[in-house]
C-alpha cells in the first residue's frame, strides 16, 4: 500500500481517488464496468474515449492527457457523441444487433443516466448530434432515426432498405443525411422531397374544414460505391463524401449534388475503418483495423502522401478543432495515438482502457 503523509484533506482525498483508479485499472474490466471512477472535474474541452472491452467512457483532459473520470458505457459501446452544450454524451450499444439501447452519460456529474430504449430498432451504431437531436443508425432494422432529448422520445424513423446501415452524417441544416451501408456496398443520400405528397395519404384539397398538418416526405438515393463501405466523411463545403471501402481497399468520391461516384482512388486501404478530413479540408486520414498504418491523402491531388505507423490497427479518428492534432484509437494496442498534423508523426499516446474505438469532443457552452 502507498502511505499518504501530511498534506491537506483535499490533497489526501485526491491521492485516495487516484489510488482507487489505479487499483481498478489493475483488477481489469469487470470492476470498471460496474461503476464510476472520478479523480477530477470534467474539463472543457474534454476528450471522450470509449473502451469496448472495458465498457467504459473515459473523460480525458487533453492538456495533461490524464483520465479524470470513467463512467459505465453500457454493453458493447462503439460510437459516442456529445450534446452541443457539452453536458451529455450519447453512446451506441451495438452488439452486432444484439442490443437496442443508447447509453446516456451526464458529463458534468460524471454519471450514467437511464439508457434510451430503441425498441425494435436494434443494432444502433453510427451517431450524430445535430439540431438538438441524437441521430442514429439501426443496422438490424435497416433504418435510421432521431431522438429528441427534450421530450425523451424517438420522434422520427426512416428505413434505408440497405444491409448494415452503419455510419451517419447529418448536415447542420438538417437538409441532407448520408449513410454508409457496409454489406450493400452503398451510400444512401437522404433529402427532403421536393414534390407534393401523393396517394391516399396526400393532404385533402377540400375547402371545408381546417387544412391538415403538412406532411414531410424524404427522397432517398442509393449510390453504389465499393465492397465494405464504412468509414466516410463529408467535405467542409458539403459537396463531396469520401467513402473508404474496406474490402476493396479503395476510396469512392461521391458528388453529393449529382448523387454519383466521380472517382475511385486505389489507395490500398484494405480493412479501412474510418475516414476523416482535417478541419481545413486539405488532408484526409484513413484508419485500418487490419493494418499498421494511418493513411494520409492530400485532398487537392487525391493521392496518398504518407503512411504513419501507429501500431497493429486503428479505428476511430477525431480531429482537434484547431486542426493541429488528430487522435486515433489503436484498438489492438489498447491506446489512442496522438498525431501531429504538421509533421504527420505520432507525438504521444493515451491509455484509456482495452479496445478503444469511438472518440468525441465535449465542449461546454
Amino acid at each position: 500500500m502507498m502511505a499518504i503523509i501530511g498534506g491537506t484533506v483535499r490533497q489526501r482525498m485526491r491521492f485516495v481517488m487516484i489510488g482507487v483508479a489505479l487499483l481498478l485499472n489493475a483488477t481489469g474490466s469487470s470492476a470498471r464496468a460496474q461503476g464510476t471512477v472520478v479523480v477530477g472535474p470534467t474539463p472543457s474541452p474534454a476528450l471522450l474515449i470509449l473502451s469496448k472491452a472495458d465498457r467504459v467512457l473515459s473523460i480525458v483532459d487533453p492538456a495533461t492527457r490524464t483520465i479524470v473520470a470513467q463512467v459505465s458505457a453500457g454493453p458493447d459501446p462503439h460510437e459516442v457523441v456529445a450534446s452541443a452544450a457539452g453536458r451529455f454524451a450519447y453512446i451506441s450499444n451495438y452488439g452486432g444487433g444484439a442490443y437496442n439501447t443508447i447509453t446516456v452519460v451526464d458529463l458534468v456529474h460524471q454519471s450514467a443516466l437511464p439508457a434510451i430504449d430503441l425498441g425494435p430498432l436494434r443494432g444502433p451504431h453510427g451517431l450524430e448530434y445535430a439540431g438538438g437531436k441524437v441521430w442514429f443508425t439501426a443496422e438490424v432494422a435497416k433504418a435510421i432515426g432521431s431522438y429528441d432529448p427534450s421530450t425523451h422520445k424517438i420522434d422520427w424513423v426512416l428505413g434505408t432498405g440497405q444491409n448494415r446501415t452503419h455510419m451517419i452524417a447529418v448536415s447542420p441544416t438538417l437538409r441532407r443525411i448520408v449513410t454508409t451501408n457496409v454489406s450493400s456496398g452503398s451510400v444512401t443520400i437522404i433529402e427532403p422531397s421536393r414534390g407534393q405528397p401523393r396517394g391516399p395519404g396526400a393532404p385533402s384539397t377540400s375547402a371545408t374544414g381546417p387544412p391538415p398538418a403538412p406532411r414531410s416526405d424524404w427522397d432517398e438515393t442509393v449510390v453504389p460505391v465499393g465492397n465494405g463501405a464504412e468509414g466516410f466523411d463529408v467535405s467542409g463545403d458539403g459537396n463531396e463524401a469520401w467513402v473508404a471501402n474496406a474490402q476493396d481497399g479503395t476510396i469512392s468520391i461521391v458528388d453529393l449534388a449529382n448523387k454519383r461516384v466521380v472517382q475511385t482512388l486505389a489507395a490500398d486501404v484494405r480493412g479501412a475503418n474510418r475516414l476523416k478530413f482535417t478541419p481545413d479540408g486539405t488532408l484526409a486520414f484513413v484508419s485500418m483495423l487490419g493494418g499498421p498504418d494511418l493513411v494520409v491523402l492530400r485532398v487537392a491531388t487525391r493521392s496518398v502522401i504518407k503512411r504513419v505507423p501507429v501500431g497493429h490497427g486503428a479505428a476511430g479518428i477525431l480531429m482537434d478543432p484547431d486542426g493541429g492534432r488528430a487522435y486515433v484509437a489503436c484498438t489492438p494496442d489498447n491506446d489512442v495515438a496522438i498525431i501531429d498534423v504538421k509533421s504527420l508523426s505520432v507525438i504521444g499516446r493515451i491509455a484509456a482502457g482495452k479496445q478503444p474505438d469511438g472518440l468525441a469532443w465535449a465542449i461546454r457552452r
